[in-house]
């Protein structure tokens, strides 16, 4: 019962979508052009999203650990 309510309501943001882009007037082959974009730009945004926080979660990783007192070792110097 739950997933047929969730199906319902899922269908009702669509529709919600469909309204507010105006979406429901353009023919199929223009919806399939304008889905496209959205989702290629909202892939985009997520990878692009996933990267700045990767990054900085790496640094304030880097910073902690040297205010811990833990210095990470340069590579060069393992090696040599």
């Amino acid at each position: 019962m739950d997933v047929k309510r969730a199906l319902s309501h899922l269908y009702w943001l669509f529709c919600q979508f469909e309204l507010i882009t105006c979406s429901y007037l353009m023919e199929p082959w223009e919806k399939l052009l304008f889905y496209s974009f959205n989702l290629a730009m909202l892939g985009l945004l997520l990878y692009s999203t996933y990267l700045c926080l990767a990054f900085h979660a790496s640094s304030a990783f880097q910073l902690l650990c040297s205010f811990l007192g833990t210095p990470r070792e340069n590579a060069l110097a393992v090696v040599k």
